[in-house]
């Protein structure tokens, strides 16, 4: 299991929101590539970006910042919010970002992550974050009627190379994992799952451990608030 940090871009800068609500923000820095280059500095080999605004807005109003990102570091970068056509996939992985994360259009226009992924394998993750195990779409302003699991199973049918599940409940409230939860998505799935959502100590990395083929966990608050330090992180998840 790797440990991914995050970086949430709103306006320019690195923020965090609470459960996802905009009213919630909490900025941490005005230079991202900052925070950046200390993630890389303290062992991450990859980086989870969303352009907030994009996530919201449906379109991505923080490029320049994202490739100021992908130019800065020399390790792996993931991005995802607002992206939901083919036009802008391209743009991005033209960019040279590695994964290009699809959330929205998973449930709006599936035929859309069969195309990019067919177009570029391996570089085509779908997000899927969950309320009460029911997705939630457009910067998680609405909850639909699908259930997580089944549109996971849905999108590895389509061709997605993994699956970023989010527990929108615990995003931000450093309340620790929903790992039964988690567990679940894997255990139904043969591709890569990421979790993302609560971690709030090591003691929840140790626990994410214990799902057996769990690809990764994302962590954003916990690191910037000081509860979970990256480099011990990374050192229990590589012992393992």
């Amino acid at each position: 299991m790797i440990i991914i940090p995050a970086i949430d871009l709103k306006d320019g800068l690195c923020v965090r929101l609470l459960q996802g609500k905009i009213e919630e923000t909490t900025v941490y820095s005005d230079d991202p590539l900052a925070i950046a280059l200390r993630w890389e500095s303290c062992g991450a080999k990859l980086i989870h970006v969303v352009d907030l605004d994009g996530a919201f807005a449906g379109n991505q109003t923080n490029l320049q910042g994202i490739i100021r990102i992908r130019n800065g570091v020399k390790i792996d970068i993931e991005v995802g919010g607002g992206i939901r056509d083919l036009d802008r996939i391209e743009r991005l992985i033209s960019y040279g970002i590695n994964r290009v994360i699809l959330g929205t259009v998973a449930a709006t226009d599936p035929n859309l992550i069969r195309e990019a992924s067919k177009k570029y394998p391996g570089q085509i993750f779908v997000g899927i974050d969950a309320k009460n195990g029911l997705v939630a779409i457009k910067g998680w302003v609405e909850v639909t009627n699908a259930k997580a699991k089944e549109l996971a199973l849905k999108m590895q049918e389509y061709g997605a190379s993994g699956i970023i599940y989010t527990d929108i409940s615990r995003d931000g409230m450093l309340t620790g994992p929903n790992t039964e939860a988690t567990w679940e998505i894997v255990d139904a799935l043969d591709i890569p799952v990421i979790a993302s959502g609560g971690i709030s100590s090591i003691n929840d990395i140790k626990r994410l451990l214990q799902i057996d083929g769990l690809y990764g966990a994302i962590t954003g608050k916990a690191l910037y608030s000081g509860a979970l330090d990256l480099e011990e992180a990374i050192k229990i998840t590589a012992a393992r």
